[in-house]
This record gives structure tokens, C-alpha cells and sequence, in this order.
């Protein structure tokens, strides 16, 4: 792969530059998530109505019929522009548009992408965080409807979403994965409650969904019964990338932050900490490599797949590497933004267990890319 912009996409770059120029907030993202919220999509509807979301969409479903090197082009100048957080939805809307009626992605993906519509994820549950398939929601149909009841946790901003693409268990008899199939469930719905969780930060990013004797239109299935394995398996190794997800430029901005503090604090001589940031600056162009090569698999025409884990595994360990080099480089209370430093440093802590945890990556790469067998017993 050629890692040099082509004449078409150093254009593209360059009129991306000037818009964000000219459109990233001049005031910093507000501290408080009630705050932020608003803040967030108000500059994602920017965003769109620009034409710089949803890049890779087909243009009928409100998309601009662009390919995977215009979406991670975007991410990099988000990055580097300094750019509002986007909210989470772009891998939400691969599910509808593949396994979608045309009914359903007429009516749905659209206003997703748009963000007049906000989706959140309900996988995870109490009993089912990193073993997903030991999922307890269930779903029984009732004539034209689904009835379902059950209990999801660490749903992302759940507490500010429109609709939940949801899984449930249709068949309590069919081997663990078999049995699962996926729906559309409004989270105005009668029987549906969603609670926030207050997280070690203060922050409110997740939510639980209770589900009582939630009835929904037997068309709101996503697919077909027990596709709900496949559909999540997709949705996760879109999620799971980081080219698409943005953490490369965050990362790199990040790192160079840490560089000023290092010299700030007159540590700049000091070769053991120099020595320390060099070696998370490597870690970080490993990363940056092993999603360029992920990136022209994409270009070529591969879906995302299992490999997607080794991305997921090396952007945890970055994180983690960088968030604990700063917490010991920013030990002084009056540190100017170390309560900033120390709120990434928490967030650092989930990376290795959001997503699917790293015991979970690593089974995947060993059984379905090194062709290990699975541990009996």
C-alpha cells in the first residue's frame, strides 16, 4: 500500500482542512456530559450537512459514496484539528444497511447518520459482558409482535438515545450463538427504563435498559431469526478498529502533550523518562502500521474481521502505556490540567475490557486467525 495521499485525496484533505479551520469551536468541550451532549451533536450536524459524515455510505441512504481512506482521513484531521468527540453511531448503521429491509434502512439510516435520531447498543448485560453469547434477554413472538423482557448494562449514552439495536434470545433451545437474533426497539416504548450509571469520573456516559413485557412490531427485527450472532459480530469489528474510531490522532496528541509536560516540569533531561515516552511514541507507530495495513485490506474490499482484535489489543496497551506515563509526570496537585490528565487516566482503565474484553480478543485471534482449538472443559 502506497502511504502517500493520491492527487484526489490530498484534495480532499486540503478542502477538509480548511473546513475545520473555519468550523471547530473556538471554546473547549464543556467538562459536564449535559453539556457536552448538545455540544457534540450540534457539531456533528455540522458535520453532516457539510457533507464530511458518513463518508463511506452510499449516497441513496444519505451517505456521499466515498470509501474507507476518505473515513480515515477524517479521523486524522478531527484529530489534529483538535475537534469536538463524534458521537458513536457510524458503526450502528453498517447492521442496517446490510441486514435491513429496504424498508427499515429508508426509514432508519438516514436520520442516523444525520443525527436527528440518536442509537445506542444493547449487548452487555449483567451476566453477559465479555461472554455475550450467555445472554438472558428474551424475546418471544406474540402474533404480530415481539414481547421481550430482560435486563442490558454499560449501554453507551444510552440515556440520551432514540433507539437501541438490541439482542435477544428467540430460541432457548438452539446452541448459544444459534439462538439470538437482533431488533429495533424505541426507547420511548411502554415497559422500557433506562437508568444512568455514575462512573468512578462522575461522568454518566452509560446507562442500564430494563426491559418489562416490552412489545414491539414483528417487523422491527433486524434480519433474520438468529442472525443476531452474525449482526453482532460485524457491529463489533467495526467498532473494534482504530482507524476508524479516531484514538490514532488522539493518541498522537496525547503523546505530544506529555512531550510539553516533560519539559515543563524539567524532566526533559532525565533519560529515563525520555526513554519511557520514546517507547510509547514506537508502540504508537505500531499501531499506526498494523490499522494502515487493516485500512488497505478495507480499501481492497475486505469487510472487517477477526483481525480487527489485534487493532483493539494494541490501541488498549497504547492507552494504558500513555495514561500511566502521565499520571506520573503530572504528580503535582497544581499541575495545570492534571484533573483532565487524571480523568483520561480512568477512562484508560475500561480499554481493556470495553469492546469485548482483552481475554476475549486474544481467544478470537487464537481460534479464528491462528486455528487453535478451543479449550474443552
Amino acid at each position: 500500500m502506497d502511504l502517500r495521499d493520491s492527487a484526489e485525496e490530498a484534495r480532499f484533505r486540503a478542502r477538509l482542512r480548511t473546513w475545520l479551520a473555519e468550523n471547530v469551536p473556538d471554546e473547549s468541550e464543556p467538562a459536564v456530559l449535559a453539556e457536552r451532549w448538545p455540544y457534540m451533536r450540534a457539531f456533528q450536524e455540522r458535520l453532516y450537512r457539510a457533507g464530511w459524515v458518513a463518508l463511506s455510505y452510499p449516497t441513496d441512504v444519505g451517505g456521499q459514496g466515498l470509501g474507507p481512506m476518505e473515513e480515515a482521513i477524517l479521523s486524522e484531521e478531527l484529530g489534529r484539528a483538535n475537534a469536538p468527540t463524534l458521537l458513536p453511531l457510524g458503526h450502528l448503521g453498517r447492521p442496517l444497511h446490510r441486514y435491513g429491509s429496504e424498508e427499515q434502512r429508508r426509514r432508519y439510516l438516514r436520520p442516523l447518520l444525520a443525527v436527528e435520531e440518536i442509537w445506542c447498543q444493547g449487548f452487555s448485560e449483567p451476566e453477559a459482558g465479555s461472554d455475550l453469547a450467555s445472554l438472558r434477554t428474551r424475546a418471544v413472538r406474540e402474533g404480530e409482535e415481539w414481547v421481550i423482557d430482560g435486563h442490558k448494562i454499560w449501554t453507551s449514552y444510552g440515556a440520551f438515545a432514540d433507539y437501541c439495536l438490541l439482542l435477544a434470545r428467540t430460541d432457548p433451545d438452539a446452541v448459544r450463538h444459534r439462538g439470538i437474533s437482533a431488533f429495533i426497539v424505541p426507547l420511548d416504548t411502554a415497559g422500557v427504563t433506562v437508568r444512568p450509571i455514575v462512573l468512578a469520573n462522575g461522568e454518566e456516559e452509560f446507562a442500564e435498559i430494563f426491559l418489562d413485557g416490552v412489545r414491539i412490531p414483528a417487523e422491527n427485527m433486524l434480519g433474520e431469526p438468529s442472525d443476531g450472532w452474525r449482526i453482532a459480530m460485524d457491529v463489533v469489528n467495526y467498532e473494534r478498529g482504530a482507524v476508524e474510531t479516531g484514538y490514532l490522532p488522539k493518541f498522537a496528541r496525547y503523546l505530544s502533550e506529555l512531550g510539553e509536560v516533560l519539559t515543563a516540569s524539567g524532566l526533559g533531561a532525565d533519560r529515563a523518562a525520555r526513554l519511557r515516552l520514546g517507547r510509547v511514541a514506537a508502540h504508537l507507530e505500531v499501531l499506526r502500521m498494523h490499522c494502515l495495513r487493516t485500512l488497505s485490506a478495507r480499501v481492497s474490499g475486505a469487510p472487517p474481521g477477526p483481525e480487527s482484535s489485534v487493532d483493539k489489543l494494541l490501541m488498549t496497551a497504547v492507552e494504558q502505556e500513555l495514561m500511566d506515563l502521565s499520571i506520573e509526570l503530572v504528580t503535582d496537585v497544581g499541575s495545570p490540567g492534571r484533573a483532565e490528565w487524571f480523568d483520561r487516566y480512568l477512562y484508560g482503565r475500561a480499554g481493556s475490557i470495553y469492546g469485548g474484553s482483552a481475554q476475549v480478543q486474544r481467544n478470537i485471534l487464537a481460534e479464528r486467525m491462528l486455528g487453535l482449538p478451543r479449550q474443552q472443559g
